[in-house]
């Protein structure tokens, strides 16, 4: 069954490049942009989250500065991204600003989606964010980005900004309506496949290259991008987003490859907690504390009642009752010296006994995975 994209709370858009700009003029496609503002606000009054992962600073930029036509050095690449940045945020801030949303920019690494403090804090932010009401836009941080330390592309950039976030579904928009049997520019006799439910060699055999000399990316690295949504829960779909509303048009049933999680955002990251990451401590609580997390809360400092092992923010740890039983997994908000000093203490007194605000919990509750 073709999933119905008003049954998600929270979506991920990736625009490209050869959307988003004109490649002869080398300009922003205004119109094209406007209506698909238009897209996300309707859903965004609808009570959705939406983050968009916009690629075009490079782009923009290398017309602004007047760099030629071809392919770019590394330092012109970055100084086309420093410009073009700046441009590429104004654009999307005036576009959503005009039906009252507020864009907040983001700039991403590769580190700051797999390193896990850094994971972390950008996860953090982006929730922030989307709890307010704005819309994220979110780039790879070109202008510091090296060849060897990238994402390539903003299709596995934004699949892994999607499970960062836990977003039920990544829209993928591009000059294509999804996936063929064989490239159809090629083969006459290619076959348009509307759902995948698995990815097997046969369907990555399928995807052929790049598609345009101002994207990175093409078919193959949108299987990529869904092989990584997929297992942290998150459907993906490939659309055709070179007319206007093409988000609309998705939702009116426009034609579309589908790739399907077996699961749900919570529950891949719930299993991923629970049995990929190895215990560096363990948090030992009161029955109150263990009630309370049986009944889907947070676990608090309050609750606590000793620490064992040497751990840091991020870090999975196993929790306990008072009788030694393991009631589950988690991952700590605090590094174990701050954690020794509020365990049994109100959540009010943390800025008291750390110096800084700090977080109300020791585990959140979607960082916890119960036994």
């Amino acid at each position: 069954m073709i999933p119905v994209l008003e049954e998600f709370r929270r979506v991920v858009i990736k625009v490209g490049s050869a959307l988003l700009v004109d490649r002869v003029a080398g300009r922003l496609r205004h119109a094209w942009l406007a209506a698909l503002a238009e897209d996300i606000a309707e859903l965004h009054a609808r009570g959705v989250d939406v983050l968009v992962v916009s690629s075009g600073s490079i782009a923009l930029g290398r017309t602004v500065l007047g760099l030629p036509a071809g392919p770019l050095r590394l330092e012109e690449s970055q100084g086309a991204a420093s410009v073009g940045q700046i441009t590429l945020a104004r654009h999307w801030a005036e576009a959503l600003g005009h039906h009252g949303i507020v864009a907040g920019q983001i700039l991403v690494t590769p580190q700051d989606t797999e390193e896990r403090r850094r994971y972390l804090n950008a996860r953090a932010t982006v929730l922030k964010l989307l709890e307010m009401r704005a819309v994220p836009v979110v780039n790879e941080n070109d202008t510091v980005a090296t060849s060897e330390i990238r994402y390539g592309d903003n299709d596995r950039l934004a699949a892994r900004v999607a499970t960062m976030i836990d977003a039920d579904v990544l829209v993928l928009f591009s000059d294509i309506d999804g996936l063929y049997t064989a490239p159809p520019k090629v083969d006459p006799d290619a076959r348009h496949l509307p759902v995948v439910e698995r990815i097997t060699p046969e369907i990555e055999a399928m995807a052929g290259g790049p598609a345009s000399e101002l994207s990175r990316g093409g078919m193959r690295t949108k299987v990529e991008a869904a092989k990584i949504a997929i297992s942290g829960g998150t459907h993906l779909v490939i659309a055709d987003g070179r007319g206007k509303n093409p988000l609309r048009a998705v939702r009116e049933g426009a034609r579309c490859t589908w790739f399907l999680s077996g699961s749900t955002p919570t529950a891949a990251r719930k299993t991923w907690i629970a049995g990929s990451l190895e215990p560096r401590g363990t948090l030992t609580i009161d029955a109150g504390a263990a009630k309370a997390l049986m009944g889907g809360a947070s676990l608090l400092p309050v609750g606590v009642r000793a620490i064992e092992g040497s751990f840091s923010r991020g870090d999975a740890v196993m929790i306990r009752d008072a009788e030694g039983r393991v009631l589950g997994r988690g991952l700590v908000a605090y590094d174990s010296a701050e954690a020794a000093l509020i365990i049994g203490h109100p959540s009010a007194r943390i800025p008291d006994l750390l110096n800084y605000p700090g977080r109300a919990w020791m585990v959140h509750r979607d960082d916890l995975a119960l036994l």
